[in-house]
């Protein structure tokens, strides 16, 4: 057999770390994205509460963002989230409401643009998310062109039973709520409906106080404008938490870009919990870069719990000193912790640990942040099972112990007939099957009926020039193909088999270093999604170093 030189593959991982660094800031964090993530999403979400909220005062806003999004239509009439994407569905459904909402005149041809893409497209009840309909319909209300008793109703009664409304609402419980407000005062509901959305108020209203006053009260919730649109709007519709109003109107003042756009939030973590991924792999534990990584992690764990979603403190969200819990991260920043050195970071793994502890379903899975959650889009995840489990190996819980075992056995009942594995935040199937295979073989799995299935599944969706995509037939992707060239090595294949995943990472290589970035991230599963550079390089790199080390050895 015939392996690509050893020089190639160092030179390969030494221009990717390097490009990784270069990404590197002061305090530690790779950034890939400033102050977040500009998007069509977020600055039409911005728009929206502006023109609820405060219509007079921020007109000027208001003007920037509807001129930012008509500059970023496609010429075929569609919005993508990250403008220059492929056009979506969900961003052009809502983009052309909220011009329409703003100036209907003014904006007419860009309207009727973005109603003829979603025209060809099918309209809301072909896009293949049932929420995201909901939420569209809601800015199709807000345009006029549904009436509010077309508009499907947010249960706020469910807000009395707060356990019940965790689990069937997970993250959108705030969005949740504060349009719900707003359909008591608008929407046509019977007496018993009304008097039940009275009595629930109060807890409805304290769910999204709790989240404003956990992040600090700084006028934004999750450092997202989609997400504090939402709220924001639903709040001013229904003349309540007027301080979080103005709050947030002071938010959005402050977050506005220079070219009118509003961002869906950083990712500080993420970002810097893959390019540590992958450093480690490639052997820069000791690197003096990645002290400041350590602090970074250490520093940004949470103290404080996340009353709103029953969370304990111990976790790690995506970005934020006062962030949003999440599975995914705390999963992933454990096993970092677990392989810089020093000792420092004992207690941090421990409280990370009982948190994972703390959060597994009581069907032995991982969602994002609410335990036994019912939303499909936040778990139960194969995926995020996956990296708490590899979270807890890592930090020395054994494979023997019964959280792991547990974990295992619903991973064994969750794979798909074909030997996939689902991922919530990942596009199709790639992702996840390569994270479950990783993890079977991590915790001595390997062998089993569900690995070897998984492993036959990455073997068979390999595309003809040695890439990975998503496993349906679309092209080959960097990420795709480091998770499924680093799980295939991690369950014991032999180098051969990986070599011509490694050979197009290495054709595929930008000239500066590092790697091009696909979008495979779900900012709303099948709906909304976006690139992440960080994630892109950390895979091709950990998927190099992986390959070398099993050359050499």
């Amino acid at each position: 057999m015939t392996f690509p030189r050893s020089d190639q593959i160092t030179e390969a991982i030494t221009e990717g770390a390097e490009a990784l660094f270069a990404a590197q800031r002061a305090d530690g964090v790779f950034d890939y994205g400033g102050t977040g993530l500009t998007s069509t999403l977020g600055t039409v979400g911005a728009v929206c509460a502006l023109h609820f909220a405060d219509p007079g005062g921020a007109a000027d806003l208001i003007e920037a963002g509807v001129g930012w999004l008509n500059r970023t239509q496609a010429a075929e009439g569609g919005w993508a989230m990250v403008p220059g994407e492929a056009s979506e569905a969900g961003p052009t459904a809502v983009a052309s409401a909220v011009l329409h909402l703003t100036d209907p005149r003014g904006n007419a041809a860009a309207v009727e643009a973005g109603q003829e893409w979603m025209r060809e497209f099918g309209g809301l009840e072909a896009i293949p998310h049932a929420e995201v309909v909901a939420w569209c319909r809601q800015f199709y209300g807000f345009a006029g062109w549904l009436d509010a008793r077309e508009m499907r109703r947010f249960p706020l009664e469910l807000a009395l039973l707060p356990g019940l409304y965790r689990r069937l609402f997970d993250l959108r419980a705030p969005m949740v709520s504060a349009l719900g407000l707003a359909q008591a005062r608008h929407k046509p509901l019977t007496r018993l409906q009304r008097s039940l959305a009275k009595l629930a108020e109060p807890n409805a209203l304290a769910v999204i106080r709790q989240v404003y006053e956990h992040e600090g009260s700084t006028g934004g919730w999750c450092e997202d404008a989609w997400v504090t649109g939402l709220i924001c709007a639903g709040l001013a519709r229904a003349g309540l938490g007027g301080d979080m109003v103005d709050g947030a109107v002071g938010w959005f003042r402050r977050m506005a870009a220079p070219d009118g756009s509003w961002s869906s939030g950083p990712l500080d973590l993420t970002w810097s919990m893959y390019a540590t991924a992958g450093l480690l792999e490639a052997g820069y534990a000791a690197d003096p870069r990645l002290t400041a990584v350590k602090e970074l992690f250490l520093r940004l764990q949470q103290d404080q719990p996340f009353t709103a979603f029953g969370c304990a403190p111990g976790f790690w969200g995506w970005s934020g000193t006062r962030g949003w819990p999440a599975t995914l991260e705390t999963g992933e920043i454990l096993s970092a912790l677990n392989h810089l050195p020093g000792t420092d970071q004992a207690d941090a793994v421990r409280r990370g640990v009982t948190w994972l502890t703390l959060q597994q379903d009581t069907r032995g899975s991982w969602g994002l942040c609410v335990r036994n959650t019912k939303v499909a889009n936040s778990g139960p995840c194969p995926h995020m099972t996956a990296q708490a489990v590899d979270g807890l190996l890592d930090s020395g819980v054994p494979a023997e112990d019964r959280r792991v075992r547990r974990a295992l056995r619903w991973l064994g009942k969750a794979q798909k007939p074909d030997g996939s594995f689902e991922s919530v935040w990942y596009r199709m199937h790639t992702a996840g099957t390569s994270a479950v295979l990783q993890t079977f073989a991590k915790a001595g799995a390997a062998k089993g009926e569900p690995a070897r299935r998984a492993r036959a599944w990455l073997e068979r969706t390999r595309l003809a020039d040695g890439s990975w995509g998503t496993g349906d037939g679309e092209p080959g992707t960097v990420e795709e193909t480091g998770w499924a060239v680093s799980a295939l090595l991690a369950a014991g294949a032999e180098p051969d088999s990986a070599r011509s995943g490694v050979d197009w990472l290495l054709a595929h290589r930008l000239p500066a270093g590092g790697w091009p970035a696909a979008n495979v991230n779900e900012y709303v599963r099948h709906v909304c999604r976006y690139p992440n550079p960080a994630l892109a390089h950390g895979l091709a790199l950990k998927a190099l170093a992986r390959y070398r080390k099993a050359v050499a050895g």
